[in-house]
């Protein structure tokens, strides 16, 4: 059973918590890694690049000069992709870069992401964040009373707390998520992963303690 570190609000220590098993102490997969980041990274594309080509340039309807007589080469268009100002040659047109991944991999990658932080001792529980407006010092001193300052943190919630992200969107490394919002890519950017105590019951039901 993997533990981990357990902090109030003003990042004191209060012990040790046993980590649910089925969530964070299973052998992380390489490769499930590997395919889920590259997914998601993809799935970041806008692939809006585009190119004209010659139907979509404009003028070019006379020809410039005419077919014999003048010793030059034949052209029809002054929009042809080899004069200055014409068209682009297979150039980039808007695409869809979409990648999908089967529900058990995505189920996988996450719980070997997690797993990889635990099994090197990054997990650590705090207390719920109660606060009533945005206080960043007070998110500032939980970082360097428990440790983390200058780390890169990822801060799981339960549930979207726009007071809690408000808090911590000033402060360099710390990443806001909530519990049904993680992926892959945020889980192993971070050094540390700290949840909340709601955030780990939200874990134990969806993955079983």
């Amino acid at each position: 059973m993997r533990k981990a570190k357990h902090y109030d609000q003003d990042g004191r220590l209060l012990g040790e918590v046993d980590l649910p098993e089925a969530a964070f102490g299973v052998e992380p997969n390489g490769h499930v890694l590997w395919q889920s980041v590259k997914v998601y990274r993809a799935n970041q594309r806008q692939g809006n690049a585009a190119t004209k080509t010659r139907s979509m340039v404009s003028g070019g309807n006379t020809k410039p000069w005419k077919q014999k007589g003048t010793g030059r080469a034949r052209a029809g268009t002054t929009r042809s992709p080899i004069w200055v100002g014409g068209a682009t040659t297979f150039g980039p047109q808007p695409r869809d870069y979409t990648q999908a991944l089967p529900k058990k991999v995505r189920r996988l990658a996450l719980i070997s992401a997690m797993s990889q932080r635990a099994s090197e001792g990054n997990v650590a529980i705090v207390n719920e964040f109660a606060f009533s407006e945005p206080k960043t010092g007070s998110i500032a001193r939980f970082m360097e009373t428990a440790g983390l300052g200058g780390r890169k943190v990822c801060l799981i919630t339960a549930q979207s707390q726009p007071t809690v992200v408000k808090s911590c969107r000033n402060i360099p490394g710390l990443e806001v998520l909530t519990r049904t919002s993680m992926n892959v890519y945020d889980l192993m950017n971070a050094e540390v992963l700290v949840f909340t105590i709601g955030a780990i019951e939200g874990l134990k039901e969806a993955y079983g303690a």
